[in-house]
């Protein structure tokens, strides 16, 4: 009988492995650095109005690729500012990378970093111990919000926190996704432990109407190659069906009928595309952008 399903995240080594291989895979980065260029400009375009400092809040900084790229937008909007970046990022090793990057970029100057090892939830309840509540001119989260325990309450703490000018940048799957479809389907049957929340950029507007809050939408095309999922016994093929399903070994410990089912839901369209022999899941994002 085969093991019982483990999280991928109870491996670091392993979810590290699955996550930078799906890096290389998809086109995950280039279509947020591709938001970056065309349309962060007119996101940004009033949030340091006449201000000499600008404080810039990144939640689950990761190891700090996208926050450059946004860090570097906003210092050519504003460039007579000084700006104080904050992280809140609960990986170790994740900031250590994220500090070599700053320690190897020489066009940082006027740019102050500070990084606090916790989640968002522990920076939350630490400002509240410390009854301190500081005012951001822009805050973002990118992937992260399936980490919270409560996604409503932690949209809602980080609103409050914004200036007049500010915007809260959220980017998350989008709703049209195939991660979507495959948490309809058999979120139920994953390991969850840390990934909390199956929550995409779908879910978000109903909260945010209801909390009575202006927003944006933007949908983002992106695609992952999953092609070597289908051959068995392909490593990284292995690892990417970890990462899909957040699933440690997911092809050797999962039940065969469930992973029949899966394998067969992986090629439908509501998932992914076939092209010239390759399968493409599809990965499209969906960016929020909340006023104050």
């Amino acid at each position: 009988m085969a093991s019982p399903m483990r999280s991928l995240l109870a491996d670091p080594d392993r979810y590290l492995q699955s996550f930078r291989l799906f890096l290389e895979r998809s086109t995950e980065h280039q279509c947020m650095q591709e938001f970056v260029e065309t349309q962060l400009p007119d996101v940004i375009a009033s949030i340091g109005n006449g201000k000499s400092t600008i404080n810039v809040l990144s939640v689950g900084g990761g190891a700090g690729e996208m926050d450059l790229q946004i860090l570097s937008k906003i210092r050519a909007r504003y460039p007579g500012a000084t700006i104080n970046n904050e992280v809140i990022e609960p990986s170790a090793d994740q900031i250590s990378k994220y500090k070599e990057r700053v320690a190897q970029d020489s066009n940082l100057e006027n740019i102050k970093f500070t990084w606090h090892k916790e989640t968002a939830y522990e920076y939350e309840s630490r400002m509240n111990a410390e009854k301190k509540a500081k005012k951001w001119d822009f805050i973002h989260m990118i992937q992260m919000l399936y980490y919270v325990k409560d996604v409503p309450a932690t949209v809602r703490y980080f609103h409050s926190l914004l200036e007049s000018q500010a915007k809260l940048l959220i980017i998350l799957v989008s709703g049209k996704s195939g991660w979507a479809t495959l948490w309809k389907k058999y979120g139920s049957s994953f390991p969850l432990e840390d990934l909390c929340s199956y929550v995409s950029s779908a879910d978000l507007p109903r909260m945010l109407d209801s909390a009575g809050l202006k927003y944006q939408l933007y949908e983002l095309p992106s695609h992952l190659d999953i092609t070597s999922c289908f051959i068995e016994g392909d490593k990284d093929g292995e690892l990417l069906l970890d990462f899909l399903t957040e699933t440690l070994n997911f092809a050797k410990t999962a039940p065969p009928e469930l992973k029949h089912q899966l394998m067969e839901e992986l090629k439908k369209p509501g998932c992914s595309e076939n092209r010239d022999g390759k399968v493409f899941f599809n990965n499209n994002l969906g960016v929020i952008v909340i006023e104050p």
